[in-house]
């Protein structure tokens, strides 16, 4: 399981000295052969080990270029640690935004990849007036991640939850077996702040409310918060459903956990469901999981909702004012065009590409249902990029974070983001 801290990765020749701080050699170094080093700087947390594994790799066949990857994800401070970077001189090549709020923070710094080769094989490229600013790092998405085992030993078909009444009843009879079913919870999921976990609530459970059960493209509901303004009847409908996941969740995963804790619960069988999306395909399968996984959608009205959540979930950029900004680029372009880097996204990362050529196949069963779900269609859109920088973390999180302590206390939940969300404009 990989933990949220900074870690470096030296690779292939690669000579650095690690400051106190956390700070890494400035975009422009050399290794003591000669070669440029691309710093890359990443907060896919989950993927660090495989993309470490390529950045060697590719290193390895490019002479004259070394690819150094520094991690910080799982509800670490990466915008932080990003601005320490610019603030130090020490800003790296490749870096990542999560949508437009982390562009209007860092567009000085933000090439133009609209001529690169894999553009035109990629639909979720990041636009911005017509020009393509960002790589994509895949498709992602989530719904309600679920062990067929235990729902069928339940008598659960995760066919018929597609309403907040029929998740109701299902997580009623989970807990009433919880002995039986040899589960401490029906569900793992997670909503510490001090764990690093708003991101599970705060972020991408809020999506719900966002995008579910509208067309894959409409964001009329972000854009109307974004005008300060909430869906009063929408939003009742919803944190009722967020009451029912923190009242039939793992408490001490849900106060207290970290991202081990709420990943290992599932997979060691002690919950029936996950609020994870495919990110945790590798994580599961090191945890040696070999019951079958699927995915519910978060229905969260008793009007039936049947898609899952699928989006580009972050775009790597390239620093426009770094003397490596074309080895930077041709890392990326090999990543998405060569055999090599296809089978790190895929087979390595276990993540679903952005890119229509490739024609690998996910091993994880995460991953493989969201294909499914998008061959189907029916989908739903996730438009937390479109808030304002830090508003998951430091407004929405903790608010969920309060909530998950008193889950009863409703209408103080509805309330608390009812202002948090007439305070959006104002960020």
């Amino acid at each position: 399981m990989k933990r949220a801290i900074i870690s470096f990765v030296l690779v292939v020749g690669l000579v650095m000295t690690v400051f106190a701080g956390g700070s890494q050699q400035s975009s422009s170094s050399t290794t003591a052969g000669g070669d440029k080093v691309v710093t890359m700087y990443q907060l896919k947390v989950e993927i660090k080990d495989a993309l470490d594994a390529y950045a060697a790799e590719y290193s390895a066949a490019t002479p004259g270029v070394t690819v150094s990857v520094e991690t910080l994800g799982g509800g670490g401070d990466y915008g932080g640690g990003l601005r320490a970077k610019s603030q130090s001189g020490q800003m790296p090549d490749i870096f990542q935004i999560e949508g437009m709020g982390g562009y209007e923070i860092w567009k000085d710094y933000i090439a133009d990849l609209s001529n690169e080769t894999w553009v035109a094989d990629t639909d979720l490229g990041f636009m911005v007036d017509g020009k393509v600013m960002g790589f994509p790092v895949a498709i992602e998405g989530y719904g309600l991640a679920y062990n067929a085992d235990i729902l069928a030993a339940a008598g659960i078909d995760p066919a018929t939850l597609t309403t907040r009444s029929a998740y109701e009843q299902a997580f009623q009879t989970l807990e009433a077996r919880k002995a039986e079913l040899g589960i401490d919870a029906p569900v793992a999921m997670a909503a510490s702040v001090s764990g690093g976990m708003w991101w599970v609530a705060g972020q991408h459970n809020l999506a719900a409310y966002w995008g579910g059960g509208l067309d894959f493209d409409d964001t009329s509901v972000i854009e109307a918060a974004l005008a300060g303004q909430m869906d009063d009847a929408r939003f009742r409908e919803y944190a009722q459903y967020v009451q029912l996941l923190f009242k039939y969740a793992d408490q001490n995963v849900l106060l207290n956990g970290g991202y081990d804790q709420q990943v290992g619960a599932f997979a060691q069988g002690r919950t029936a469901f996950l609020h994870q999306g495919n990110w945790v395909d590798p994580n599961l399968a090191q945890l040696g999981v070999d019951f079958k996984v699927g995915y519910a959608p978060h229905a969260f009205t008793n009007t039936p909702q049947t898609g899952l959540y699928l989006f580009a979930p972050s775009w790597y950029v390239v620093n426009a004012q770094s003397p490596n900004a074309q080895a930077a680029k041709d890392f990326l372009t090999a990543m998405a065009t060569t055999s090599a880097g296809q089978r790190f996204m895929v087979e390595g990362a276990g993540m679903i590409p952005a890119f229509k050529s490739v024609t690998l196949q996910p091993s994880g069963q995460l991953s493989q249902a969201l294909m499914a779900a998008n061959a189907r269609g029916g989908n739903y859109g996730v438009f937390f990029g479109m808030l304002p920088d830090g508003a998951g973390q430091n407004v929405f999180g903790p608010i969920y974070d309060l909530f998950a302590q008193d889950p009863d206390n409703l209408d103080q939940f509805i309330a608390d983001m009812k202002a948090a969300i007439a305070g959006l404009p104002r960020m």
